[in-house]
């Protein structure tokens, strides 16, 4: 066998040695579990989650870091590192004549790689400077030159360089101490992230800021030295004092982060990236704490900002506080079932618009009636008689609003509602009734966002998206003129002719208040933006006083003025197609020009869908239409006219109601009012400046309907028939007092007070 046969098989058998040894020990490459944190749609932590070994890391790799912090870091560290194998001779050789001349470690000759090497496997604290160590960090080099490419091995080392304390990796270390990404570093700042690994705990710049900086001017000058950098940018760079924040968790939307990485759970990647747009976060979360200290014990508030085109969601704040545990700070709202109040109402009427019952102006009763034994009331417990759609939207009205969803079908409406991603929750058994209206079923500030977005994007509902990746979800929930028709009610009233003002934002807007003021809402929307705020007990608690116009408004009102400006049209919105004026006549409700004149009791302009016009609404209490032809006088030889008449549960609020036919009882005369006649003209005793009288109500049997007594038509009381009434006057001059009971009867006397 020739010698260079003989050298080639032994070269051979020892690269065979080495890989064998290389498979037997292979280096320990970080483990999988590196943490997680949850980020800003621009990077910035949202809430960081440290790994099993307790660490902050935020993965990043060499594309997305600062070229200057490459450029310090390689030209400090490792200059060679793109050329040599995994160790530098040169650098080992001079390290070892200083060994050999000093007896002890004087510079170890590292490599970017050897410092990997050490990351990943470390040695005991008692071995760290010595031959043996620095030996095996030399074999785990060249191991991973073997097994990574050179960017692979930079990236290991830019997420895993210790930086004092529980962080590790240059991302997390620019967030923690610096408050921004590593893509963005300065010179003096991608200086001093370069030097802390040399001794991450005695150079940790929270707490040794001298040392921090002087071991930062260590690595500007090497780098003026070799070349790296100038002179001057060197200096210019030493002028920056090291001032960093610091070390904390991230808590910003803590509960949104939390929801987000409870979906990642499973997937690949310890960054979790949401839509949440970090200062409108910061603002919602700044304003939630301004008032969370004037709110009564255990009260939370939960807040959800949604861009209208993307669906995106750019604030989320789940709790009041999420410090404060007395406060159920840890249960996220924006996802919790409750009642919502009155703030399905404004989908009530785009439906009832849209199956061509109503316009935006008909009539509609805000009066005591009895549906089949419900018998609901107003929040003022008062009632308003004659009232328009708008009236009654805007005034978040009761009784008109049942009236329309017992013609709707409340089955019919909670489907609609399902069907453009609004559930209501109901309990087990139970069917949808009249009551869903006013709040008798569970849904989530989550849905009423995205459910009220349909008033900015032409009827269409849609999902709200934390993630960037999740799907874009949009319903029918309206059409577009019916959500034109409630936006422009609930902006400024729905009055085609009101004058347009410049330069304002136009929200439309909408509370709510749940049975026994368990819950508070307020939703808003722009053209942009729709904004959903909740406030209340996490546990269910009644807060009394405490109800969506008072508590949950001024807060929405607030976080809408924080939105960015100049992104909400502040023009007049041109009607879609099929939307128009519409000018029409009261009671009958039909057009203007097609009704007669002596029919056109009161005027009334508003918004039409499809160009329909709608009567009002037929009567619950008589069969017969409004428009009525009978005697004029019941006097022999009298005349046949045509008379419009106002509902008979209207007619307590009307001066003038409209004959009936000769012979027909006049309606809603079977109560009297005794105790106080027609006519009378009161005086306060002396030294009094009220008067105070009792009247009863006669014309019922005890324990029949409830009555309701209504003072210059302002309701004051209920009673029983029988019961005596007590009342104040303290105004001078003509007065009204009525009483009528559920099923449209009534009476109405008129008196005068005087020498108040």
């Amino acid at each position: 066998m020739t010698r260079r046969r003989v050298v080639e098989l032994t070269f051979a058998a020892l690269l065979a040695t080495v890989l064998l040894l290389d498979l037997a020990f292979p280096p320990p490459m970080p483990p999988g579990d590196r943490g997680a944190v949850v980020v800003a749609r621009d990077g910035t932590p949202l809430r960081t989650y440290t790994s099993a070994d307790g660490v902050w890391r935020q993965p990043v790799t060499p594309e997305q870091v600062s070229p200057l912090y490459l450029q310090a870091l390689l030209g400090y560290e490792d200059r060679w590192f793109y050329w040599h194998p995994g160790v530098n001779p040169v650098a080992l050789a001079r390290a070892a004549w200083q060994w050999q001349r000093s007896g002890r470690i004087v510079s170890g000759g590292s490599t970017l790689t050897m410092q990997v090497a050490r990351i990943i496997d470390p040695p005991a604290a008692r071995e760290a400077r010595t031959l043996k160590a620095k030996l095996r960090q030399v074999l785990r080099a060249l191991q991973l030159e073997l097994r990574l490419s050179k960017r692979e091995i930079l990236t290991l080392y830019l997420n895993h360089a210790p930086m004092g304390g529980i962080v590790e990796g240059v991302e997390m270390a620019s967030r923690s101490y610096l408050g921004k990404s590593s893509g963005t570093l300065s010179e003096a700042e991608a200086a001093l992230l370069a030097a802390l690994p040399q001794a991450p705990s005695r150079l940790r710049p929270d707490r040794a800021p001298q040392a921090a900086q002087a071991a930062r001017d260590k690595v500007l000058a090497r780098l003026a030295e070799f070349g790296v950098w100038t002179q001057a940018t060197a200096a210019d760079a030493r002028i920056e004092r090291v001032a960093v924040q610091a070390i904390r968790a991230q808590w910003l939307a803590p509960l949104a982060a939390e929801r987000a990485r409870a979906a990642q759970r499973g997937r690949r990647g310890a960054v979790v990236h949401t839509t949440v747009d970090v200062e409108l976060q910061a603002t919602v979360e700044r304003q939630l704490l301004d008032r969370v200290n004037a709110l009564p014990p255990k009260v939370s508030m939960a807040v959800l900002v949604m861009d209208n085109d993307t669906l995106e969601v750019l604030a989320y704040a789940g709790s009041a506080d999420f410090a404060d545990r007395e406060r159920a700070a840890h249960v996220d709202m924006v996802r919790g079932v409750r009642s919502p109040g009155s703030t399905l109402k404004p989908f009530l009427y785009a439906m009832a618009l849209d199956e061509g019952l109503v316009h935006s102006e008909s009539l509609l009763i805000d009066a005591p009636q009895s549906f089949s034994g419900y018998q609901p009331g107003n929040f003022q417990a008062s009632f308003s008689g004659p009232v328009s759609v708008a009236e009654a939207l805007q005034k978040s009205l009761n009784v008109p609003a049942v009236d329309l969803l017992d013609r709707l079908g409340p089955a019919r409406f909670a489907a609609t509602l399902r069907a453009g991603g609004l559930k209501l929750r109901m309990a087990r058994g139970a069917e949808p009734n009249l009551s869903l209206i006013l709040g008798g079923a569970g849904t989530t500030l989550e849905e009423l966002v995205g459910a009220y977005r349909a008033l900015a994007r032409g009827g269409l509902a849609g999902q709200p998206r934390l993630a960037p990746e999740a799907p874009r979800l949009e319903a029918r929930l309206m059409s577009e003129g019916a959500a034109f028709i409630v936006r422009d009610i609930l902006e400024g009233g729905g009055h085609p002719d009101r004058p347009y003002t410049e330069g304002t934002r136009r929200v439309a807007w909408k509370t709510g208040t749940s049975f026994g003021f368990r819950d508070a809402w307020a939703v808003g929307v722009t053209e942009r933006h729709t904004v959903g705020v909740w406030v209340g007990r996490p546990d269910g608690t009644p807060n009394p006083g405490h109800f969506g116009a008072n508590t949950a408004a001024p807060l929405l009102q607030d976080i809408v003025a924080g939105l960015p400006g100049g992104q909400d049209a502040t023009g007049a919105r041109v009607p879609p197609a099929g939307v128009g004026p519409l000018t029409s006549c009261w009671p009958l409700g039909l057009r203007a020009e097609s009704t007669a004149p002596e029919h056109c009791v009161q005027r009334r302009m508003g918004w039409a869908l499809q160009g329909a016009a709608p009567p009002t609404l037929p009567d619950r209490a008589r069969s017969e239409g409004l428009l009525v032809t009978g005697l004029a006088h019941c006097a022999e030889g009298a005349a046949m006219q045509s008379h419009a008449r106002w509902p008979v549960a209207l007619e307590p609020w009307i001066k003038t109601v409209a004959p009936a036919r000769c012979g027909a009882a006049a309606g809603g005369t079977a109560l009297r009012i005794a105790g106080l006649e027609s006519g009378a003209v009161l005086k306060p005793v002396p030294g009094r400046r009220a008067v105070d009288i009792v009247v009863t109500a006669q014309g019922q049997e005890a324990g029949g309907e409830r009555l309701y007594w209504l003072l210059d038509g302002t309701q004051q009381l209920r009673s029983r028939p029988g019961e005596p009434v007590a009342l104040q006057l303290a105004r001078s001059g003509a007065h009204s007092l009525t009483v009528l009971d559920e099923s449209g009867r009534y009476h109405r006397i008129e008196f005068m007070v005087s020498g108040i």
